[in-house]
């Protein structure tokens, strides 16, 4: 199978296991997992990708998650919660002097996992137990990075070389 119709097989049938996945077992957010199945393709794939790219997600998650509590300590309106998000995004940028966070759009993905988490639970920063946005979009990120290692690995196992001219398989 060319290359491309493996990756789509494989991206197809993950993807539905992905949706009945989280549903069901591990309920995080879907829209997280693909976002950040997106951004281990973004960063290149491979185990490789899968690093560079949980990593990214994970700093952004981070940085999400001290620009939305450093927002709630100053009391929470817009103008405090715009002034921590503008700081924030100034630290996302400046991690991209680290070799391994490189791919600022990779951090962002994190970051807007996290807010998107928060809006999308109705769990604040503030929760503490295993439902904190925090946690539940690091666990998204987790599971995205993965279903893009896999899907790779699947596509790559379905792909086969073209024959070459002159060789018994034509």
């Amino acid at each position: 199978m060319d290359s491309r119709s493996a990756l789509t097989l494989s991206i197809g049938v993950l993807g539905g296991l992905a949706v009945a996945l989280t549903a069901e077992v591990i309920t995080v957010p879907i829209w997280v997992v693909f976002l950040t199945w997106a951004s281990f393709f973004f960063v290149g794939g491979g185990v490789t990708g899968w690093v560079r790219s949980l990593s990214s997600n994970l700093v952004g998650v981070l940085i999400a998650s001290a620009s939305l509590y450093a927002a709630h300590l100053m009391g929470g309106g817009l103008w405090m919660t715009a002034l921590a998000v503008g700081v924030g995004s100034a630290v996302m940028v400046q991690a991209s002097w680290v070799p391994l966070l490189s791919t600022t759009p990779a951090v962002v993905v994190g970051f807007a996992s996290t807010v998107s988490t928060v809006a999308g639970t109705g769990n604040t920063i503030t929760v503490t137990s295993i439902s904190h946005p925090g946690l539940v979009a690091a666990m998204a990120c987790l599971l995205g990075a993965s279903f893009g290692l896999l899907s790779e690995y699947l596509a790559n196992a379905l792909t086969r070389e073209p024959a070459k001219e002159g060789s018994p398989a034509q």
